[in-house]
């Protein structure tokens, strides 16, 4: 945690959900995100093709900011930033 990534942005927290499955990456991302304050940013790696969708529908009704979001084979990267 607290490491820069090339676009300078720093991880606040990182949340690893490699290996679970629907809905355990959105409900932990949920959690993680409720203990956040507004601003900081969650790093989240997740293997289940349903947490690509899951996440961005959550990020957008909470009214958080995904900052980056890539593939990796069949990994998932999210860099969120809690926006309320």
């Amino acid at each position: 945690m607290g490491k820069t990534l090339t676009k300078d942005v720093k991880v606040d927290r990182a949340l690893d959900c490699l290996g679970l499955f629907c809905p355990e990456p959105v409900y932990r991302t949920r959690i993680e995100l409720d203990k956040m304050e507004v601003g900081e940013t969650l790093e989240i790696w997740a293997d289940d093709p349903a947490a690509e969708g899951d996440i961005e529908s959550l990020t957008k009704r909470l009214g958080h900011e995904i900052l980056e979001k890539r593939k990796e084979g069949n990994k998932l990267y999210f860099l969120i930033k809690k926006g309320r």
